[in-house]
């Protein structure tokens, strides 16, 4: 599956690793919309379509330069045709 092909990838990256460990949430926020985005096959600008957010902020998500709202997680999982769930460890 290519999926588990690209959480693979990333996660034998050092330099991934070493900002996973710093970033552990946000990580999981960026690994989790690269990861759907694959699994669906959406592009970016798919994904803002749908979600009505812009396609630039899309992109600035998935390189952890912006901190997402729980509204606009919310309309992501939505667009991937998932359900937001948050979880305290």
């Amino acid at each position: 599956m290519r999926q588990q092909g690209l959480r693979a990838q990333m996660m034998s990256d050092g330099q991934v690793k070493v900002a996973r460990d710093s970033l552990e949430p946000e990580y999981q926020i960026v690994l989790e919309l690269a990861l759907c985005r694959e699994e669906t096959g959406m592009t970016q600008q798919q994904l803002a379509d749908v979600t009505g957010i812009n396609r630039s902020n899309i992109s600035k998500l998935e390189n952890g330069i912006a901190n997402p709202s729980l509204r606009t997680l919310k309309r992501i999982a939505k667009g991937f045709g998932k359900r937001l769930e948050i979880r305290f460890t």
